[in-house]
């Protein structure tokens, strides 16, 4: 499969390069017809690879594409789920090459070259892995599984009419596990397959004083600065240990025993690198836990973005009308992101001061998620991963989110597992966002050689 895969390298790069051309920017509405055309650009790729039925689906939101190829009644069913968005590429001086403009460099993590471009990792590369796993397969007659493909474009924004779409197709979309790419390994040498997801609760706050921006020389002193507040009472959200400071935001968080910690911190990462890495001399989080574990299995609460009053080129004396916040939280297991949104909501505006007013807004979550390790997709995954890299990869929880994980399962009554390849440094969500060709590449030999795997396992059982 690996000489198979190589042969085809330049051709696969080029096919990715042209989907990351596309500016899929589901969080614009000025994008809604590139993301309509990129759903178009899907479907003729889920074709090109020998699905026997396409079809694009309307939504209220942009579109999801659906593909299958069916080989047997008998045979196990995987759903591959994926997304064609894309984050907005802001702030676009960042960049130093276009962000819809590909381009390929090598780097020191990815001496064998990288493609630098926005959803080049998040989820374009990640999720073209598998049309690709499937087209060798197909051609070399080797396809086992039956095959379902939901690819959305509304991911980036909170999948808001993805589950509408699930529980309309139910039937269509029964399967017996669910394949997601859009996580990541430590390195090519000590790969990881993501066990667990943090859920996530997103808000929108606003401080509002005056009824018009006033003068800061007549009326400054006399009157609540809405920016002056906001940034009080965000500062508030967190006590002197960095933990979130809103009461009952940890009544359901689950606990990890000892041993759990113990075995999830042999795999604990290198400190030194994971400052280099981002340009940091020092790691700050919650008081009695490691880096490891402040980013996988503490809840956290963060600012996204801050904004009011001037700020254009040079000085403009006022005392702003409004200010505002983006605000995220990071949730663990038991944690019910609509309750969290609540409480911050009733939090927030309790805190409030006399002389503004505050409006909370919830924009979207999900739940968390922890995957079984002793299912026969993940020991078929285990083994796909030990043949390409050639070391037994470990478990590990991330960071991140995946809000539909969660969705899947009460829908479809179906376990996802989360095959992802990227680095922590790949800079998704960030300027100069690239995935490594290398890892492109043992991806989609990974997912290949997943496929015969979990046949053989799901006949034995």
């Amino acid at each position: 499969m690996k000489n198979l895969i190589l042969n085809q390298k330049d051709i696969f790069i080029e096919q990715l390069l042209e989907l990351l051309k596309i500016p899929s920017i589901s969080a614009d509405p000025q994008y809604k017809n590139e993301l309509r055309r990129t759903a178009l650009w899907m479907q003729q790729a889920l074709k090109d690879i020998g699905c026997d039925k396409t079809k694009i689906y309307d939504t209220a939101g942009h579109p999801v594409v659906y593909g299958e190829i069916m080989v047997s009644e008998k045979a196990p069913t995987v759903l591959v789920y994926g997304h064609y968005d894309v984050q907005p590429p802001d702030p676009l001086e960042l960049w130093e090459s276009p962000p819809f403009e590909p381009v390929i460099k090598k780097t020191t993590l990815h001496p064998a070259g990288a493609i630098f471009a926005r959803g080049a990792c998040d989820d374009k590369g990640q999720m073209f892995m598998h049309l690709k796993a499937v087209e060798m397969l197909v051609k070399t007659n080797a396809l086992n599984c039956n095959v379902k493909f939901v690819i959305e474009g509304e991911e980036e924004v909170g999948s808001d009419h993805l589950e509408a779409f699930i529980r309309e197709q139910q039937t269509m979309l029964q399967s017996d596990i669910i394949i997601i790419s859009d996580t990541g390994i430590n390195s090519l040498e000590n790969p990881a397959i993501t066990t667990g997801l943090r859920g996530l609760s997103y808000m929108e706050v606003t401080v509002t004083g005056p009824n018009r921006d006033l003068h800061s020389g007549l009326y400054g002193g006399t009157v609540a600065n809405p920016i002056n507040v906001l940034c009080e009472m965000i500062a508030s959200l967190h006590d002197e240990n960095k933990r979130v400071n809103i009461p009952g935001f940890y009544d359901e968080v689950s606990i990890i025993s000892d041993e759990d910690r113990k075995k999830m911190n042999d795999n604990e990462i290198n400190e030194k690198d994971f400052k280099d890495a981002i340009g940091i001399n020092a790691v700050v989080g919650e008081y009695g836990y490691t880096t490891l574990e402040r980013r996988s299995i503490r809840p956290t609460l963060d600012v996204n973005g801050i904004w009011g009053g001037y700020t254009g080129e040079g000085a403009k004396t006022v005392i702003p009308s409004k200010a505002h916040a983006k605000i995220s939280m990071r949730l663990v297991p038991h944690q019910n992101w609509v309750e969290i949104s609540r409480l911050f909501e009733d939090h927030f505006k309790a805190i409030a001061p006399q002389g503004v007013k505050v409006e909370v807004t919830t924009h979207h979550g999900g739940g968390a998620y922890v995957t079984p390790t002793d299912s026969i997709a993940y020991k078929a995954a285990e083994k796909a991963y030990e043949q390409v890299f050639e070391i037994k990869p470990h478990s590990k929880r991330d960071g991140g989110s995946i809000p539909i994980v969660p969705m899947f399962e009460k829908v479809l009554g179906c376990k996802t597992l989360l095959m992802g390849f990227g680095f922590d440094s790949d800079a998704i969500h960030s300027p100069n966002e690239h995935y490594g060709i290398e890892n492109f590449l043992k991806g989609i030999e990974t997912i290949a050689l997943f496929y015969p795997n979990f046949e053989d396992l799901f006949k034995k059982n």
